[in-house]
């Protein structure tokens, strides 16, 4: 039998001791905000912290944990009030949002250990995080905003922080396009 302290929890696993971490997280123990992207440690949607260092858990046998302490998306904040869930949530961060539980937990990582991280600090951290929307320059600015420092990555003035905006504006652009190559609706 594996113990495994999960967010604070004590949890008990008698199976695969193989199996990877992830599969034991999302299909046993039903934490499904870890995601599954490549299952080859390489895009980082699996990114979990073990002991608070970022890991890829599709690739960590659930035997190789030990001891040590496993955060998940869900152990990052209670109320989803962590810094970086705020300013996630305060520049629209995400797309499709498959990738954002490990761009969360990789940045989370990055901030405990750098408070005050420059760019290239936050580039070499997040490096190992794909995002297939390409959302790479708004992560950038919400590692920024939670470490309390200044956006550089764009201009955060001519980036409409109100959600409905920027989806009128999205509406309209579409529909402007549409018409200047002749689509009608």
């Amino acid at each position: 039998m594996i113990s495994l302290m999960i967010n604070g929890k004590q949890h008990h696993y008698n199976d695969d001791e193989n199996m990877p971490l992830l599969w034991v997280l999302r299909d046993i123990l039903k934490y499904t905000g870890t995601k599954y992207g490549c299952g080859k440690g390489l895009c980082g949607a699996c990114t979990v912290h073990l002991d608070g260092q970022p890991i890829r858990s599709c690739v960590m046998p659930v035997s190789a944990v030990g001891k040590q302490k496993i955060t998940t998306i869900e152990g990052l904040s209670n109320n989803g009030d962590h810094p970086l869930q705020q300013a996630w949530q305060q520049l629209n961060v995400p797309q499709c949002g498959y990738c954002q539980s490990g761009q969360l937990m990789s940045a989370a990582a990055l901030l405990a250990e750098n408070p005050k991280p420059t760019e290239q600090d936050i580039d070499l951290a997040m490096s190992g995080n794909l995002c297939r929307c390409g959302t790479y320059n708004r992560i950038k600015a919400g590692i920024q905003m939670a470490a309390g420092m200044k956006v550089t990555s764009f201009n955060i003035d001519d980036f409409a922080l109100d959600k409905q905006s920027i989806d009128e504006q999205a509406i309209d652009k579409l529909a402007m396009d549409a018409t200047a190559k002749g689509v009608k609706s």
